[in-house]
């Protein structure tokens, strides 16, 4: 027994790792096709993107977070395949090869020259914790959003994980997710049918560039990329207590995307979300036993990008209410602990509630997502505080 709660094997970082790849294939997947097809890409060459982005999220989880012994997990810039869904359209795919290479080169001078790491050691914990909080909540609330229309799937799991937490606790959520597949079986929600093993083979496509394009789409996809995802990343890291230095872990997910963009690695940055599931007390309760989680994240993600389509197609056969579920449940301890941090200071409490409600609310200007506004916003408040 000690063997499996003290090395690689434990259930509790098993389950963590799947549920996170889980939740980010399924919430996003689609968005990375639909951009896929905008640069009229042939199905071998969809095929290598999925193959690409496995791979460089898998090996980058996996050394990174080694390295350091934290629960490093990094992700594919969602907001950036939506904006390359219009972005793209259009152009040839050799130009969108460049674009990634430029948008990568980008991230990786960022993370190695210092200045993002500088950046974020202005940002104040509490201000953190709120916008962790805030980018959870809506996981804490589809939940119930979701009980009535699948009442007794989404009722059982809630039940099974409430008792898991008295009685025992470390598997609460492996145990819930698996009760989930079965009441879904039983009510026939679960379909296999389209399920086919395929797997994914790299295509190098040769890469051009464009100034007008680099501008237009490159500069943007960095600036989504690097607010949307790596800020909230890093602080979804420092609100749980690690302090991983970020210009290392910047860089190298810059250094992955410039060698897997020739293949369709269009941007890899720190993951939020699903990172969050990985430094959960429900992965470990020993903090520093939680990048175990991280490393079979990373081991499933290699996964993907070997079956690549075939790996989509299987988590697109789970139901939706199965997802939202028990990505809720494992991420309610985050939300509480985010909570709890941001509102720990009474002469920070204003600025933390700003940015809390800011982040919750979903808002996107000039297709940047809403942790960046609440942060921003959260600061500029804290900053008229103090000067008051």
């Amino acid at each position: 027994m000690a063997f499996f709660k003290h090395r690689l094997f434990a259930l509790s970082h098993i389950s963590a790792g799947f549920i996170a790849v889980l939740v980010g294939y399924t919430s996003s997947a689609a968005i990375v096709f639909q951009a896929a097809h905008a640069a009229g890409a042939t199905p071998a060459e969809i095929s290598s993107w999925l193959w690409a982005l496995g791979i460089g999220m898998g090996l980058t989880c996996i050394g990174l977070s080694l390295y350091f012994r934290s629960p490093v997990l990094t992700a594919w810039s969602t907001p950036g395949a939506a904006l390359l869904i219009t972005g793209l359209a259009g152009l040839p795919m050799s130009e969108a090869i460049g674009i990634f290479l430029f948008n990568s080169a980008l991230i990786t001078v960022a993370g190695f020259s210092g200045w993002f790491e500088k950046l974020m050691r202005h940002v104040p914990k509490t201000l953190a914790a709120a916008m962790l909080a805030g980018v959870l909540l809506r996981f804490g609330l589809d939940v119930f959003v979701v009980l009535p229309s699948q009442g007794l799937l989404v009722g059982l799991m809630v039940v099974c994980y409430l008792v898991g937490r008295r009685f025992f606790a470390l598997y609460a959520v492996p145990i819930t997710f698996f009760l989930g597949l079965f009441v879904a079986s039983t009510q026939g929600l679960l379909v296999f049918d389209a399920i086919s093993v395929e797997f994914a083979r790299p295509v190098f496509m040769r890469p051009s560039f464009a100034w007008s394009t680099l501008i237009g789409v490159g500069v943007p996809l960095f600036v989504v990329t690097m607010a949307s995802q790596n800020v909230p990343g890093l602080a979804v890291l420092r609100a749980n207590g690690y302090s991983t230095p970020a210009s290392p872990l910047i860089g190298w997910t810059g250094l992955a995307g410039l060698m897997l963009a020739p293949f369709g690695g269009f941007s890899f940055n720190l993951a939020a979300i699903t990172a969050a599931i990985c430094m959960s007390k429900d992965a470990d309760p020993d903090s520093g036993q939680r990048y175990k989680a991280a490393i079979w994240a990373g081991i499933f993600y290699l996964a993907t990008g070997v079956l690549g389509a075939t790996v989509v197609s299987l988590f697109a056969a789970f139901p939706r209410a199965l997802i939202v579920t028990i990505a809720g449940l494992a991420l309610l301890g985050t939300i509480g602990n985010g909570l709890a941090g941001a509102l720990a200071s009474e002469k920070e409490r204003e600025a933390a509630l700003i940015t809390f409600l800011v982040t919750a609310s979903g808002l996107v200007m000039f297709g940047i997502g809403s942790a960046f506004w609440g942060l921003l916003l959260g600061m500029g408040t804290a900053w008229l505080n103090r000067r008051k």
